[in-house]
């Protein structure tokens, strides 16, 4: 639209639908190029709460280091504002005792360059949006429904929505999709005229069980994370996950496929955990004092929408986070591959106009980057699993998995080879980086050190886990708030 001389043009408007992760860093790249506003179905905890609508939020996360440093780039400090807080940097293998899907007990090699960092999900959450809200130029619609897209098969114009006052259309030049797992987009994209968009569902069955405990002992500062991962090759597939938290707490998810799934009562959990390949997360919670009851939580399948692969699409609309693929929990990356997709759409913005034809179908063909590895990491694991899939496994995959099981056997012996490894299971560098000469040396020919007969526990962290408490925790942080 031409303008006066002299006067500044308009700025454009965005439109972020859902106040999840994902919908607070697309606001905070969007506020850079436009006025945002998210819509949010639901009321937003003001702190460290449980936010209705994810369920997931009840059970373990970690944020791999790809992930760590795409939060920073987005969010410089947020990173030191979450230790501030309570939340770890733990350097990995250094601080994770962690056995493979394929039997091998990784060693704790000293000098990792590669972090996680650990907290739980309400207070990661809280952080984000805490930063993200008090930006310029973003604004939240709370308890506002999304009805519609606005437009036509080649521009969306803006939403339809519904919120206390009624139903109101509210238009804007990019309106991107984060509302998660549950997204209409293919019902919307269907009722302005479009096709569908390929799809793939890759179904291991799995259940999580968690609860939270008061850490045991002395392990409330500094105690490594005990991870026992199943194994999709003997079903039913059964893991779990020891994840220190912030208030002097430990946060233990359990895991299990079809036919072995934990359940939600309480005097189940432990016996649960001592059906595992190994009894060390029983054993280090045998003297701990539980602080919740367990939760669970089924709906954890892989599913990928192939957006970026559609024949025609919109200006004007985009879809990032969950809402294009979710994925198996357990595998922890949906957070890392969302800031990774937020930075694919700030890159996107920095170099075309957000009004123009076509940037809308960058930003997803962009967004695709990150979907794409962390949906082979997760599904050349699941697939194998009984009924995970209409087909079983491809050739291609089954490669694949037998290649991976090689790097991870390097990587239980050779600390280069696991730093390698590392390198793409904490989505800092693609999965081809595996098939580098040094690290196919390290797995056909380089040194090896003897398998581990054990987890690499040592006897000061044992015994810190069965000493007493000198004090009890202080009452905010046993009641889990």
């Amino acid at each position: 639209m031409p303008t006066l001389e002299g006067t500044t043009p308009p700025r454009p408007r965005a439109i972020v639908i859902g106040g999840s992760t994902t919908g607070m860093l697309a606001a905070s790249v969007l506020a850079d190029f436009a006025d945002v506003t998210v819509v949010e179905r639901d009321v937003l905890p003001e702190g460290p709460d449980a936010r209705k609508g994810l369920p997931q939020a009840r059970h373990g996360h970690l944020l791999w280091s790809g992930g760590v440093r795409a939060y920073e780039e987005l969010l410089p400090g947020i990173v030191d504002e979450l230790v501030a807080l309570g939340a770890r940097r733990t350097p990995v293998m250094t601080d994770l005792v962690s056995k493979a899907p394929s039997g091998q007990w990784f060693r704790r090699w000293q000098g990792a360059r590669h972090v996680n960092l650990v907290c739980s999900r309400d207070l990661f959450d809280s952080a984000v949006r805490r930063e993200v809200l008090r930006r310029p130029g973003v604004g939240l619609r709370r308890q506002t429904e999304l009805l519609a897209l606005e437009g036509d098969a080649t521009l969306v114009t803006g939403v339809r929505v519904r919120s206390a006052d009624g139903e109101e259309s509210l238009s804007a030049d990019l309106v991107i999709d984060a509302s998660g797992r549950g997204s209409h987009a293919p019902t919307w994209l269907r009722d302005l005229g479009l096709p569908p968009v390929p799809e793939r569902v890759v179904d291991a069955g799995v259940g999580y069980a968690s609860r939270v405990y008061r850490a045991p002992g002395t392990t409330a500062e500094g105690f490594p994370l005990v991870n026992v991962q199943a194994d999709p090759r003997s079903a039913p597939g059964r893991g779990g996950i020891i994840l220190p938290v912030e208030g002097g707490r430990w946060l233990v998810t359990l895991s299990g496929t079809r036919g072995g799934r934990p359940t939600r009562r309480n005097e189940d959990f432990l016996d649960f955990a001592r059906s595992l390949s190994d009894p060390v997360i029983a054993e280090l919670l045998s003297g701990a004092t539980p602080l919740t009851d367990v939760v669970t939580t089924r709906t954890t399948a892989n599913r990928r929408r192939f957006y970026e692969k559609a024949r025609r699409w919109p200006s004007g609309f985009a879809v990032l986070g969950d809402a294009v693929a979710g994925f198996n929990p357990v595998y922890g990356h949906g957070l890392t591959v969302t800031a990774q997709s937020a930075l694919a759409l700030r890159a996107v913005l920095a170099a075309h106009d957000l009004r123009a034809p076509g940037t809308a179908r960058r930003i997803q063909r962009a967004a695709a980057g990150p979907v794409g590895i962390a949906w082979a990491l997760a599904v050349g694991q699941d697939v194998f699993y009984p009924g995970a899939g209409e087909k079983g496994p491809t050739a291609v995959e089954r490669f694949l998995a037998s290649f991976i099981d090689r790097a991870v056997d390097a990587g239980a012996r050779n600390p280069h080879a696991m730093a390698a490894l590392l390198d793409v299971m904490s989505m800092e560098k693609p999965p081809t980086r595996l098939f580098r000469p040094d690290m196919l040396r390290h797995m056909f020919s380089g040194p090896k050190k003897p398998l581990l007969s054990g987890p690499p526990l040592s006897e000061a962290e044992r015994a810190a886990a069965r000493a007493q408490v000198p004090e009890p925790l202080p009452t905010g942080a046993e009641a889990g708030s």
